[in-house]
């Protein structure tokens, strides 16, 4: 009968394949508007497990916030927030208050939500224009998309952009990183596995055998692949839709 597959194993939600909670700090957020600015002290840079962009510890009066690190950032740099702070690296403002052309970070995709666009790692957007819709953004993709200008943002990319050009040069270093991201590795694929073990396995040469698309009433053996897509192949023309323009 063979094994059970990566999918199988993985929707039993073993110990193996959960994310560690250990080493997490706090939830990264901003603070709650209170509509008045004000001026936080970065009181230590933190790593915090499975997260590649180092954190940020600023205090607020008497309140602590956890943030991306921006480029530049040290401890005891000040960072204002609020809508009456200077357009300048670090400090957080709504996008109505940000000079069009300005690179951002850690986006709130609706007001209040504490920031959930461009948070990884040399991560940043471009406030291409200002509508009187809201705000048209330019992310990392090449997408753009809309959202409501009094949504808040962090002036600067975040910090760690050349994480990605040191090597883990031996695979225990690689699993250890998959490992604090709930990742499983290594991976291995379907084609390359005998047919008893995978539906895509098997055969003179690494290829499916069949179809790729899948029901979604298959069988768990048989629930590989892409499943009930919508279509597949190239995509021929720009779609546009309420929000996203591409």
């Amino acid at each position: 009968m063979g094994k059970r597959t990566l999918q199988r194993r993985r929707g039993k939600a073993g110990i193996q394949f959960r994310a560690p909670k250990r080493g997490k700090v706090a939830p990264v957020r901003y603070p709650r508007d209170d509509g008045q600015t004000g001026t936080g002290v970065v009181t230590a840079i933190i790593d915090e497990r499975g997260r590649s962009a180092p954190l940020a510890q600023v205090r607020f009066d008497e309140r602590y916030a956890y943030l991306p690190a921006v480029a530049g950032l040290t401890v005891g740099s000040e960072l204002s927030l609020g809508a009456e702070a200077r357009p300048v690296g670090g400090n957080i403002l709504p996008l109505s208050r940000i000079p069009e052309g300005t690179r951002i970070c850690n986006v709130e995709l609706r007001p209040g939500d504490g920031g959930r666009l461009m948070r990884a790692s040399g991560a940043s957007a471009v406030l291409f224009s200002k509508t009187k819709e809201g705000a048209i953004l330019k992310l990392a993709s090449g997408k753009s998309i809309l959202v409501d200008d009094r949504c808040r943002a962090t002036v600067g990319e975040v910090a760690g952009g050349g994480r990605r050009e040191k090597p883990f040069l031996t695979a225990g270093a690689r699993h250890h990183a998959m490992r604090a991201s709930g990742r499983v590795y290594p991976r291995m694929r379907g084609v390359a596995m005998a047919v008893v073990y995978h539906p895509f396995g098997g055969g003179r040469h690494q290829h499916p055998g069949k179809s790729t698309s899948t029901s979604r009433n298959a069988p768990p053996g048989r629930k590989v692949g892409l499943i009930a897509p919508r279509k597949t192949g190239r995509k021929r023309l720009a779609r546009v839709s309420v929000g996203v323009v591409e």
